[in-house]
């Protein structure tokens, strides 16, 4: 494994971000990444995207929020999405990414970072208990709220 780095989402990496694969069974727990990349159409300001490349290869991808302002507690400072390709899944890929969203958020001067997902056996929960996360509630879906203290 090269050096991990981030870029920040372009028009010449989002063809490779779109082309990420899974594996079997993951994608009921994720959304196509367009559709991440549309919602930050909406308030640019705060959105915060970037594309985790190993060398010259696009091998993940991160989204976050970051609104002081926001209505709701848990979307002040949220990590929206990680996507790592399935390669490259088990290689510290996603820890370097939440590791640079909390670096992030700090700049941003926030003291935590939420994130929301559906639980379930293939899902991403215990990628997120590895890398710090605590379960702290559930939406009115069902959905687990955790939170990492920085």
């Amino acid at each position: 494994m090269a050096e991990l780095r981030l870029e920040e989402l372009s028009a010449s990496t989002i063809v490779a971000v779109n082309a990420l694969t899974m594996k079997p069974g993951q994608e009921q727990f994720v959304a196509p990444v367009s559709y991440a990349v549309a919602a930050a159409v909406v308030n640019p300001a705060t959105s915060w995207q970037r594309v985790i490349l190993d060398g010259d290869e696009v091998v993940g991808f991160i989204s976050a929020n970051f609104d002081h302002e926001s209505m709701q507690e848990e979307f002040r400072s949220a990590l929206w999405r990680i996507n790592v390709d399935a390669d490259d899944q088990g290689r510290g890929v996603g820890r370097f990414a939440v590791a640079s969203l909390i670096e992030e958020a700090k700049k941003r001067d926030f003291d935590h970072v939420n994130v929301i997902y559906e639980p379930g056996d293939l899902g991403p929960e215990a990628f997120f208990l590895r890398v710090g996360f605590s379960p702290v509630g559930e939406t009115q879906y069902g959905e687990t709220i955790g939170s990492i203290s920085l």
